[in-house]
């Protein structure tokens, strides 16, 4: 006899260079937050994090939900929050009505800014090398 398991919703989620690929499961018996096989309180320790990791969740009142993520890339902020975008869409493919709660909050919307290029004969982006006169 094959046992049941329950199906996840698939998303992601990035920010800047982060991204973050994740998986929720609803109605579960025991939730969990697993990212990059680690509980998300030793993967992030500082509690800033794992609140703005977690805000889709709370928002929408589905702290029993089991996710896991798999994230890379960027920096602890940026994985943090694209971990909460993953998550915010996950939870719109399961219910419609999450919408209303998540598009006023911004769960929903990609930052976009990224790291302006160096341009040649600059020093960075925009700063350019002393000028002198004599």
């Amino acid at each position: 006899m094959a046992t049941a398991t329950k199906k996840y919703i698939e998303a992601i989620g990035r920010r800047k260079t982060a991204v973050a690929r994740v998986r929720v499961t609803l109605g579960g018996s025991k939730a969990s937050f697993i990212v990059n096989d680690k509980p998300i309180e030793v993967y992030f320790p500082l509690a800033e994090h794992q609140m703005v990791a977690r805000e889709s969740l709370t928002a929408t009142k589905t702290e029993g939900a089991t996710v896991t993520v798999q994230t890379k890339g960027g920096g602890i902020h940026a994985q943090a929050e694209a971990i909460r975008l993953g998550i915010a869409r996950a939870l719109l493919v399961s219910d419609k009505d999450f919408r209303a709660t998540l598009k006023p909050a911004g769960y929903l919307m990609r930052d976009p800014r990224k790291v302006e290029r160096k341009k040649p004969g600059l020093k960075k982006a925009r700063k350019s090398p002393q000028w002198a006169k004599r």
